[in-house]
């Protein structure tokens, strides 16, 4: 503790010294380009650029954490590097998501690899985030809202010239031990351009304020955890990417190819860790200049290939027996007996031994195809028309391991297809003090899957119901019926701002907006308990059940906005958002039955279960407000602005009267900011209210409320940067509100858990207090 005090007094130093000594350092001017909301296709959209996002990157790992700041998002906690947007209670596959004009489809049926998680923070030079009402140009296929994330562009040479330009960075982070580092290269003509870019992140498992539990175990002989440390929230990222590009006047090309290698990534929220992850991503794209307007295509292809299975701080051996003498895997518990594995019993003639873990694989391949024109019809008005198409094709298995997962593979999802095609157009007229966007999209969906088996069967079951956990009835009755579903979805958008003067600005945006299931809401399939727990997407502990009947999600969306402001905009700004989204069709779940096969008459309290995904009506309703004050300038300790960030967010059941799920409860952020000279150095508040409206359906737990401090301090030249900070300044222990539930270490497959085991009801603890610095060198 006395060598945490130290650290933290000598920050303070200085920090306070920051300030005197940036009098005598010759100061960089900051440029910062934003694009106006005016400017982007529909008004809406909140735009971080490179000089907002750099301060950012040596305080994550997990790159839809940079978006956090933004009113009305917060992420789903999972692992290091792949935190789950939420825009206004709808998350994940909720939203669409854009990396570098690709949109990406997570392989995983915990959905670990996430599509943000496919870019490092060190490599985004953009994003675009729209919330709720988004134009069906960059739309479809979601009802929340849409994040477009794109990377540097291709540096040229001027005319006649070469370039070669680069730059390097490190860092490390106190909590978890986390470091790191990244690096980029391109050379250049004025034609011509080959860029490098790589980064590479590692961390420990990190601790929580304070002891969250009162047992050590882990499930293996000799390893246990400290009661305040968070167990399975290490891991291990590298991304690398390779671009090259050419141009003349009115023409660009570019392809890049894209290589991401997770060895492994942890989860606390989840009862199986990711143990190894690649993914390689091939992207051609072409932007040009047809003289009637700009045309733009794109193909892309990404190919996933994805392990899962027990890492360190959970038990490995399952089954009625004993670990083999001399066997791989966790050997120190040789002469223990397995931990029991819901669902499996021993009965005569069964093989009695253990299963060596819980080997899941997935292979997911993702093509796609986009066109799209921008054509002014006038001054006024700006006319876009686009076509896109994607091909997706996923199977996920699980092999056999021994006791009850024995004798043949498990196929979880089987020849899983999900192709997509839209045509979308869009009308943007600009008449003196209004902008309209006013757009329609049409979306047709095919999605099918091949017949399954458990692990009990070697073919495909057509009768009968015997099978651990019912194997075999729920394959024959998911094999029996038809599995081609095709959705017609229709999507329209209508955006007004309206500018009176130079002080303020409204915004209305009323839209319908569709999302058909994806292929795990749809096709997983097995209703045995042990099964369903490897369906979540959500970290709440349950298990999920596909439902081959489920229909689209149709969402109802109205927001208001109003913007006053200063003149310039430098000195004062204030935003204040309200929202309304009814979605008809909602994806909600139902507690199951698994030996009735149907509801479960009485529910499961306070404890995990498991459920089936169904559609149901549901509204949610919010607020979001952001403002910032130029409190003081030109003073001796330079510039100071206070800013405020803010949003509430409510979501309902409307069949069952029920909470949704993981709604964030009100939070704010309250911000002091100094500029001086080559210094950026602010105090902030994080404050969130206690979670009490939950899901009881989930037997969701509550969250206290609690406030967080953190320091942060940037001294930025021309050619380094250096960025360092103390995020929970006091040490503060508290909870996630969207952290889900504490499955991080012990026999996570045994339902309910041994003594001394984690038990329903811990949520995941944040991190503690970390001390992180970062470097960047640009040549």
């Amino acid at each position: 503790m006395q060598s945490r005090l130290n650290l933290v007094t000598a920050f303070l130093a200085v920090y306070a010294a920051a300030g005197l000594a940036a009098e005598d350092t010759a100061t960089l001017q900051e440029v910062v380009v934003t694009a106006r909301p005016e400017d982007l296709p529909g008004a809406g959209a909140t735009t971080l650029n490179a000089a907002v996002i750099a301060p950012k990157r040596a305080r994550t790992s997990d790159t839809a954490s940079l978006l956090v700041d933004i009113p009305g998002v917060s992420t789903y906690g999972a692992g290091g590097v792949s935190g789950l947007p939420v825009i206004r209670g709808l998350a994940d596959d909720r939203l669409r998501t854009k990396v570098d004009g690709m949109d990406l489809v997570a392989a995983c049926p915990n959905h670990m690899n996430s599509p943000l998680s496919s870019i490092d923070p060190t490599a985004v030079d953009s994003v675009q985030v729209y919330a709720g009402v988004t134009p069906v140009s960059v739309g479809g296929d979601s009802i929340g809202g849409s994040i477009v994330v794109q990377s540097a562009s291709p540096a040229f040479a001027d005319p006649g010239k070469q370039l070669a330009t680069g730059s390097a960075g490190a860092f490390y982070r106190s909590n978890g031990a986390s470091w790191g580092g990244n690096l980029s290269g391109s050379v250049a003509t004025d034609n011509l351009s080959l860029n490098y870019t790589g980064a590479y992140a590692k961390s420990d498992n990190y601790q929580a304020g304070g002891n969250f539990k009162d047992y050590r175990f882990t499930g293996r002989v000799g390893h246990t955890l400290p009661l305040d440390q968070v167990g399975s929230t290490a891991f291990e990222a590298i991304n690398q990417s390779v671009k090259f590009a050419w141009k003349n006047d009115r023409n660009l090309v570019s392809f890049t190819y894209g290589n991401q290698h997770i060895p492994y990534e942890n989860y606390p929220n989840q009862r199986m860790d990711m143990t190894d992850n690649l993914s390689d991503q091939f992207n051609l794209a072409y932007t040009g200049d047809q003289g009637w307007g700009t045309l733009q295509a794109r193909v892309y292809y990404e190919h996933t290939q994805h392990e899962m299975d027990f890492g360190d701080d959970k038990r490995f051996w399952y089954g009625p027996g004993q670990p083999p003498s001399g066997s791989g895997g966790d050997t120190a518990l040789n002469g223990m007996p397995c931990a029991p594995i819901s669902g499996i019993k021993v009965v005569k003639g069964m093989m009695v031994g253990c299963a060596a873990g819980m080997p899941m694989d997935t292979d997911g391949k993702n093509t796609g195809v986009a066109i799209s024109a921008a054509i002014p019809l006038s001054l006024e008005h700006l006319l876009r028309l686009g076509a896109e198409y994607q091909n997706y094709r996923l199977d996920d298995w699980w092999r056999p391991s021994g006791a009850g997962m024995w004798p043949f593979t498990f196929w979880n999802i089987n020849d899983g297809q999900r192709n997509r095609f839209a045509l979308f157009g869009e009308w943007e007229i600009r008449q003196e003090r209004w902008t309209n966007t006013l757009g329609l999209r049409f979306e047709n969906l095919d999605m099918n899957a091949g017949p399954v088996h458990g692990y009990n069967l070697a073919t495909y079951p057509t009768s009968g119901s015997g099978g651990l956990g019912n194997q075999t009835r729920d394959a024959a009755l998911f094999n029996a019926q038809s599995r081609r579903q095709t959705d017609n979805n229709w999507d329209l958008s209508w955006l007004a701002r309206f500018t009176p003067d130079a002080n303020q600005a409204y915004e209305l945006g009323l839209a319908q907006k569709t999302r058909s299931p994806n292929l795990y809401e749809r096709y997983s399939w097995s209703t045995w308990q042990m099964a369903a727990f490897m369906n979540n997407f959500v970290g709440d502990g349950n298990g999920y059940v596909g439902n081959l009947d489920l229909q689209p999600e149709v969402a109802g969306t109205l927001s208001l906005t109003a913007n006053w402001h200063d003149a310039g905009e430098a000195i004062w700004d204030l935003k204040v958002t309200p929202y309304y989204t009814y979605v008809r069709d909602y994806i909600d779940a139902v507690q199951w039955d698994s030996t009735t096969n149907a509801p479960r008459r009485v529910p499961v309290v306070d404890d995990f279960t498991v459920l089936k995904y169904v559609n149901q009506s549901a509204q949610l309703y919010g607020l979001d407000l952001s403002a910032h004050y130029l409190v003081a300038r030109g003073t001796r300790g330079g510039d100071f602005t206070a800013q405020l960030v803010a949003s509430y967010t409510r979501g309902e059941n409307l069949d069952t009267g029920d909470n949704l799920y993981n709604i964030m409860p009100l939070n704010a952020k309250v911000s002091l900011i100094q500029v001086l000279g080559p210094w950026r150095n602010s105090l902030e508040g994080e404050f969130v209210d206690a979670k009490d409206h939950i899901s009881q359906v989930r037997n969701e737990m509550q969250t206290a409320g609690y406030g967080l401090v953190h320091l942060r301090s940037r001294y930025e030249k021309k050619t380094w940067s250096l960025e360092v900070g103390i995020a929970n300044l006091f040490d503060r222990a508290y909870d996630l509100p969207l952290g889900g539930a504490y499955v991080g270490q012990g026999t996570t497959m045994t339902i309910p858990p041994a003594p001394n085991q984690p038990q329903w009801g811990t949520p995941v603890p944040g991190p503690g207090r970390s001390i992180y610095a970062g470097v960047t060198v640009t040549f």
